[in-house]
């Protein structure tokens, strides 16, 4: 059999995206297995070859020849771009703290141009 054609990202399992990213995805029969959206092919490649390891695909149906185990596999990819729900819920709280953080701070710069007496007073307290 002759040996699979790569897609234009070079690498097997890997998609570039149009926002200039990269998806990956490998099949395990029937299903298809998304592994997420990666900043490089070369870390979404990396996804691919170890998730590749733990379905025991073998080493030709790999990107990389340089990992000769699982481990070595796990240690090389990124970590997992998944976020759950409750990372994204924290996040958006963080957000939204930093930014009326940065409102407080702003009207306190406005107060004490406004009222420079106050600033003083506050200061001699």
């Amino acid at each position: 059999m002759p040996p699979r054609r790569r897609p234009s990202s070079g690498y097997h399992g890997v998609r570039a995206r149009p926002s200039g990213r990269f998806d990956a995805e490998i099949r395990s029969g029937e299903e298809r297995i998304r592994l997420g959206t990666f900043h490089t092919a070369h870390e979404a490649a990396r996804a691919y070859d170890v998730v590749a390891w733990r379905l025991g695909r073998s080493r030709r149906s790999m990107n990389f020849d340089d990992v000769f185990t699982r481990e070595q596999a796990e240690m090389l990819a990124p970590p997992s771009p998944m976020i759950t729900r409750e990372q994204q819920r924290r996040h958006r709280e963080l957000e939204q703290r930093l930014l009326i953080a940065e409102r407080d701070e702003a009207m306190r710069v406005e107060w004490a141009r406004r009222f420079p007496e106050d600033v003083a007073a506050t200061e001699a307290f």
